[in-house]
């Protein structure tokens, strides 16, 4: 990500309730220790600092702007770039690979997941979150009430970040087109499927934080409210671990 971004805007976002609700139900299921993880598109390092407590984490990052607020209260080793930092590397370099909002991005989407391929152990795993367009629907529709915009992304608009501005989302589907030869789709989860609807004062309330968080862990995994969350979690695993698993 090497566009302007609006760090003022992100880090408020971070601070607020909804943004530690945010991290916290993505990093619930990344409970890794004693691995060595990839954070690729590692943008503030909220997540390459929050791994790196228990494990030897390795972030790289294009936009230097974004570098000059990094967390890092733990230490790991930060790498200013992109593709060209992944090919430098060894085979077989990680346990864990994270990807979280970048492909959207990205045009070379296929090359990326090759290097991926090529840097995961066998029995390692990628971890990319992604925009999920219907989310983002139900949230114009709903939260925001821009009834011009939800029309312009159900037939097929771009979205666009406030803080990272054009997304090009893309659908599980073609992430699977994506992988092709490489990875499949191990697991789904649903990121922010109920709390992006509700109004930000409700937010602000004692027990808000630790209720919604029971409320979406429940519903990460069931097909009907994953479909409509704003994000989506998804585990990739190498095609040819699970074929040997499967065997």
């Amino acid at each position: 990500m090497n566009g302007k971004v609006n760090v003022q805007g992100y880090l408020d976002s971070v601070n607020a309730p909804w943004g530690k609700l945010f991290y916290r139900l993505v990093w619930h299921n990344l409970k890794v220790e004693g691995k060595k993880v990839l954070d690729f598109g590692s943008g503030f390092g909220i997540t390459a600092d929050h791994l790196a407590e228990l494990n030897e984490v390795t972030a790289v990052e294009p936009n230097e702007e974004m570098l000059k607020y990094r967390f890092c209260a733990h230490e790991y080793e930060q790498l200013v770039g992109g593709m060209e930092q992944l090919k430098a590397m060894p085979n077989s370099s990680f346990d864990v690979i994270i990807c979280h909002n970048v492909l959207e991005y990205l045009d070379h989407r296929e090359e990326l997941l090759g290097e991926f391929f090529r840097l995961l152990k066998p029995d390692g795993f990628v971890s990319i979150l992604k925009h999920n367009k219907a989310g983002k629907i139900m949230q114009k529709a709903v939260f925001e009430y821009k009834i011009e915009e939800a029309l312009d992304l159900l037939h097929d608009g771009t979205g666009v970040s406030v803080n990272f501005g054009v997304v090009n989302e893309y659908s599980n589907q073609e992430l699977e087109q994506y992988c092709r030869g490489l990875f499949v789709i191990d697991q789904i989860y649903g990121v922010r499927t109920f709390f992006a609807l509700q109004r930000n004062e409700l937010k602000t309330g004692e027990t808000w934080l630790e209720d919604m968080y029971r409320l979406e862990c429940a519903a990460e995994e069931i097909p009907e409210f994953r479909a409509v969350a704003f994000f989506q979690h998804v585990v990739l695993k190498k095609m040819i671990v699970m074929e040997q698993e499967a065997g």
